[in-house]
């Protein structure tokens, strides 16, 4: 069987992407001078929350995602990030290619909420690789690439930062039932707002409580 390496060398945002999307650099090699054909991959990628340290805001932002910082120890599990198919050409001992990973800013996914509560730094992702490699010499064979070749890699948030603000420059993104922006919708018709953040704004207006009505006690907290 074919002994295949997989190594992460970098990544970038596609500033040329329809939607948010991050390319990563593969190197993939084999010790041998047999070549091969081409490699059809299933690639998974998982985040390791365990594998950084975190600041306090940071861990204020994951509270919902892994409960209070005292029960890190067993609640920090890993984070499926992604999961993408990959065509790799034909080489001999060494080649590199791109694996392009659409993304979503979409708060309900729990990678997505792990990556916006992060400040600075790094995360911590490995990539596991599995499928068929096709190989030989004077004709080929067909040789699963099993599970466990895999490839640890440090991405940099800046990175996951600059994809977002290509696409969604200074905003964020509520994913709603229908129903609701039918609600939304009615609202802004009946009061004429201009925009879905002038209809949000309204919205929280109107639920905020009166300067010393009741329901706020003298340190401006709402009182239970």
């Amino acid at each position: 069987m074919t002994e295949l390496t997989f190594t992460c060398t970098g990544v970038r945002a596609d500033r040329y992407a329809t939607g948010p999307t991050l390319v990563f650099r593969l190197r993939v090699g084999t010790p041998s001078d047999e070549p091969v054909h081409a490699l059809a991959l299933r690639c998974q990628i998982r985040i390791e929350p365990a594998r950084r340290g975190y600041d306090r805001a940071e861990r204020d932002g994951l509270v919902d995602l892994f409960g209070e910082p005292s029960r890190w120890g067993s609640t920090l599990q890993p984070v499926q990030f992604a999961q993408v198919p990959l065509m790799v050409p034909g080489f001999t001992r060494e080649t590199e290619t791109d694996l392009a990973v659409p993304c979503t800013y979409d708060m309900d996914i729990a990678a997505t909420r792990y990556l916006a509560a992060l400040d600075g730094g790094e995360v911590p992702l490995l990539m596991l690789f599995s499928g068929t490699a096709f190989t030989g010499t004077g004709g080929f064979r067909v040789e699963p690439v099993p599970w466990d070749r895999e490839a640890a890699f440090r991405m940099p948030v800046a990175t996951w930062r600059e994809m977002v603000e290509q696409h969604f420059p200074g905003c964020g993104w509520i994913r709603l039932p229908r129903d609701t922006m039918d609600a939304l919708l009615a609202h802004r018709s009946r009061r004429a707002l201009p925009s879905w953040e002038a209809t949000v704004r309204d919205l929280l207006a109107q639920a905020a409580p009166a300067p010393g009505s009741a329901l706020t006690s003298t340190t401006g907290r709402t009182a239970p």
